[in-house]
């Protein structure tokens, strides 16, 4: 009998015995995955990875031990399970190996959360229309930011050249030294080929500038879904909805897989391009020349147009470096903080 209180009589705890919980003893010794695959994730769609295991289409979902760990389009992963790539096959992604470079993005300029949207590529490809739809600064300038930022090498590519001529755009740029390409339609992409040849590079930019367009003429057998321009906001339709990954034709009509042309990276059009994680000291960093002057600006100077005693402004007064240069500079960094739609 228990007391009123709840406590048990010796003879009560003779015929009681609280339940045992029943665990498996912890270990800190984790799996080795010595016979794990090496892959790249080439889509991402609703938990399901699309990647090439030597050259080969296969189809995985991440394994539990990564836990929250995000898997983007350009990863370099390992892989166990069935990696034969045979209709109804799925593997696991066990590993995802040091990234080179990310290039990310925030929602808004107010949102801490940080989202990668492609790793490992070296040159980030800002594709901008001249007309059709008329080109917006605002993005291109952030575009470049997170070019710098991430380590990538910005690369602008101005479409529609046919429509409109490429000099009053590029004479903001020109300071920046950015190299460039210009493509009409229908026209010959040597150059640009030429810009990507034997690199990972990643296309970005508005809805309707030809993104799509360009992946198409790239990859022949890529079968990009391409879209107009709504004649009442002038503004691009979306027609990709995630990022791809193309494995670019070998050039000079050599035989090959693809491979060794290097790779392409179509990311959806965007409206908007977060840049809250991107700092001002990152950014000087990113212009060798500039930030050598940078050494008599007081603590926490930003660089920017209206702050006091920055070197910067010394070294314009005194002909160190081009007054353009450093105005392009200031408005990159503006850029940050100024919205793009």
């Amino acid at each position: 009998m228990t007391g009123r209180r709840g406590r048990y009589t010796d003879q009560d705890q003779e015929h009681y015995e609280r339940p045992r919980r029943r665990t498996r003893p912890r270990t800190k010794e984790r799996p080795s995955y010595d016979d794990a695959a090496d892959g790249v994730v080439v889509t991402v769609d609703r938990g399901r990875y699309s990647l090439l295991v030597d050259g080969v289409p296969v189809y995985a979902v991440k394994a539990r031990p990564l836990g929250r760990k995000g898997v983007v389009v350009g990863d370099r992963v390992r892989v166990v399970g069935d990696v034969s790539g045979d209709e109804g096959a799925l593997a696991r992604v066990v590993e995802v190996n040091e990234r080179s470079t990310v290039l990310r993005r925030t929602a808004d300029d107010d949102d801490p959360v940080e989202r990668v949207i492609v790793s490992n590529a070296d040159q980030l490809v800002v594709v901008t229309a001249l007309a059709d739809p008329e080109p917006r600064q605002g993005l291109v300038d952030r575009a470049l930011v997170a070019a710098y930022d991430s380590g990538m090498t910005p690369l602008l590519c101005l479409t529609k050249a046919d429509l409109a001529g490429p000099e009053e755009f590029m004479s903001t740029y020109r300071a920046l030294h950015v190299p460039w390409v210009v493509t009409r339609r229908d026209g010959d992409l040597g150059e640009l080929r030429r810009h990507l040849a034997g690199r990972t590079s990643v296309l970005l930019g508005h809805s309707g500038v030809g993104k799509s367009t360009l992946v198409n003429a790239l990859v022949p057998d890529a079968d990009r879904e391409t879209g107009g321009v709504n004649v009442v906001t002038g503004r691009g339709r979306h027609t990709s909805t995630s990022a791809v990954m193309l494995g670019l034709p070998a050039q000079n009509g050599e035989d090959g897989d693809g491979a060794g042309g290097g790779w392409i990276v179509d990311t959806p059009g965007i409206r908007s391009f977060g840049l809250a994680h991107v700092k001002p000291e990152t950014l000087i960093g990113a212009f060798p020349d500039l930030a050598a002057e940078t050494g008599s600006c007081p603590r926490g100077c930003t660089h920017g147009e209206d702050t006091p005693e920055c070197g910067l402004d010394d070294a314009v007064e005194r002909g160190d470096v081009d007054a353009e240069r450093v105005s392009s500079f200031r408005r990159l960094l503006a850029a940050r903080s100024v919205p793009a739609y």
